[in-house]
């Protein structure tokens, strides 16, 4: 709720920065291919598996090849891990707002659109398949995980004529998710999208 919210100020307040600006709205949902980029837990791995993306988006077209793009995504990720013969399936649900610097140029369709930007992101709740419980629930005023984000994405796509959007993405982040053993290793999130849009 705090990120909805931020984010519906900065495009409130964009919107008041110039009231010419055309804005337009949106849907998205999208495939997402998850896991973490580790370091220091040895023989530990982590492979990618899909979940389901589902958000909106407000566009602020400032000129003909130029646009700002705030986001607000619900997501479900999944990825597997693995240490020596022992598997198990992470599974994590939260809230991303990313918001994009985007380009764009005529295609005989429609447009091609490409951006770059930052990204902020909270869990809601982590656990591991085989073991009911929350990695975000602290003892002794530390948890397992880190449940806020943040990092970098880039993002392609082609919009035609009737507003139907096809798009691919990469987000990764900078922010540590280890809490309890952030001292002496890490995990960083690594996610690859891809998805359909409407634009209205």
């Amino acid at each position: 709720m705090i990120l909805a919210c931020l984010s519906i100020m900065m495009t409130a307040g964009l919107a008041t920065v110039n009231a010419q600006t055309p804005v337009s709205f949106g849907v998205k949902q999208e495939t997402n291919f998850s896991n973490f980029l580790l370091s220091g837990l040895g023989r530990e791995s982590s492979k990618m598996r899909p979940g389901p993306s589902l958000g909106g988006f407000v566009n602020f077209g400032l000129s003909q090849s130029f646009s700002i793009q705030p986001e607000v995504m619900l997501f479900y990720r999944q990825s597997l891990s693995k240490a020596g013969p022992v598997s198990d399936t992470f599974r994590q649900w939260g809230m991303q707002v990313p918001v994009y610097f985007m380009g764009q140029t005529p295609t005989s369709c429609g447009k091609f659109y490409a951006g770059v930007g930052p990204y902020l992101g909270v869990g809601f709740n982590a656990k591991y398949k085989h073991a009911d419980h929350n990695l975000y629930k602290k003892y002794h005023s530390k948890a397992a995980m880190n449940r806020w984000d943040f990092g970098f994405g880039v993002m392609v796509g082609h919009e035609f004529f009737n507003s139907m959007q096809i798009n691919a993405g990469y987000q990764v982040g900078v922010v540590d998710q280890l809490d309890a053993f952030k001292k002496s290793a890490s995990k960083r999130t690594q996610t690859l999208s891809v998805g359909l849009g409407y634009r209205f």
